[in-house]
């Protein structure tokens, strides 16, 4: 297990309700429990709670998936069983089980104490408002990604609000909104900033920009579709043009979580993400903003 992750986590677990949440999620597993159980079994406002969940779910130590229309959150146990070994393995000079420690399953991890089917990758999608794609787009694969992936979105020249419409859609579809913000890609940029894996634009304008140089040199694609908040007419015209741009990241999102991330080489996989990047809405003109 990285350190970094293992920070990550022992940080999510430092709060209170977080750690309720999670020793709850726990006691609950394999079925997993909705969120407004989640809320009313602990006393925690919904709204607050969705923070809680969705920090849970960046450090990797919760999962959600969608049930009809429920979303269903479940405990990382894996996760926590890897923690432990983390945090033991040195303990009698390598020998835990003089301390009479409980017994991690060592064929579940690696030299690092996590399988590579554990691993937890960071995405960056980028665009120059961070206003409403890039802004979906982190929103569904944090849900989609199923604690598997980390999503994060910025933009070039961030409009400073998030397009209200993006919220109306993200909420009507059961994802999380708590926490989306437009910021700048600069932030993404410092040398404390989480190490992104893949950094996909999802606005021409972004893709023709000049950005700045991401530690651990992730893997890159343009993604790009036509920009909602450009549409014009009435509320529900508009709101329909928000619905279609969230169904074709949705399935680039999906088509992403399908590739063979453990078995396919860098050249091959590149390839790959380009190819996702021309499914249907796919843009070919430049000039646009968020």
């Amino acid at each position: 297990m990285e350190k970094t992750f293992a920070l990550e986590a022992l940080s999510a677990l430092s709060q209170e309700t977080r750690l309720d949440v999670f020793q709850l999620l726990i006691r609950c597993e394999p079925e997993g429990l909705p969120a407004g159980e989640i809320a009313e079994r602990l006393g925690v406002p919904p709204n607050t709670l969705s923070t809680h969940l969705a920090i849970l779910t960046r450090a990797g130590l919760a999962t959600s998936e969608r049930r009809s229309r429920q979303i269903i959150y479940r405990a990382r146990t894996t996760q926590i069983n890897c923690l432990v070994s983390f945090l033991v393995k040195d303990c009698c000079g390598g020998h835990p089980e003089l301390c009479r420690l409980p017994e991690i399953n060592s064929t579940s991890a690696n030299a690092k104490g996590v399988t590579m089917s554990d691993r937890i990758y960071n995405v960056l999608f980028l665009c120059t408002g961070n206003s409403a794609r890039s802004i979906m787009a982190e929103s569904l694969l944090n849900t989609m990604g199923a604690g598997r992936f980390r999503a994060f979105s910025a933009g070039s020249h961030p409009a400073g609000q998030v397009n209200p419409l993006a919220i109306e859609v993200l909420t009507e579809e059961g994802l999380p909104t708590e926490g989306l913000r437009s910021k700048s890609w600069d932030e993404f940029a410092e040398p404390d900033a989480p190490e992104m894996d893949f950094v996909f634009t999802v606005c021409d304008t972004a893709a023709g920009e000049s950005c700045p140089v991401w530690p651990g040199q992730p893997m890159t694609a343009h993604w790009g579709i036509e920009d909602p908040a450009r549409s014009v007419g009435t509320h529900f015209q508009q709101k329909a043009a928000f619905i279609t741009a969230a169904r074709y990241l949705k399935n680039r999102i999906s088509a992403f979580l399908a590739l063979p991330f453990q078995s396919i080489d860098r050249m091959a996989l590149t390839s790959q993400l380009h190819d996702i990047g021309r499914l249907d809405g796919a843009t070919t003109k430049t000039g646009e903003a968020e």
